[in-house]
């Protein structure tokens, strides 16, 4: 026969251990939450890193191709201005 002691004593055992079992999963899916929500928040960065680039090249690109009023070349061609 089990004592009364070693009775409390499994049964506080059995309480911890599930305790700690419990405890371990909801720190892995919060772990596993704060990786997913970094990662989301990263690509949105890189995103708008990738937008701002294509931004500037796209208006270097439009620089280039703007007439040279002061030269004559309105209609941009490299000749003389077409009539």
């Amino acid at each position: 026969m089990v004592s009364k002691f070693e009775r409390r004593k499994d049964t506080v055992q059995e309480l911890t251990e599930s305790g700690a079992t419990h405890v371990g999963r909801i720190a892995m899916i919060i772990a596993g939450a704060v990786r997913d929500v970094t990662r989301e928040i990263g690509d949105w960065i890189t995103d708008g890193i990738e937008m701002r680039e294509a931004s500037r090249k796209a208006q270097a690109d439009a620089a280039d191709e703007e007439p040279d009023v002061a030269k004559g070349d309105v209609d941009g061609s490299d000749g003389p201005a077409a009539k």
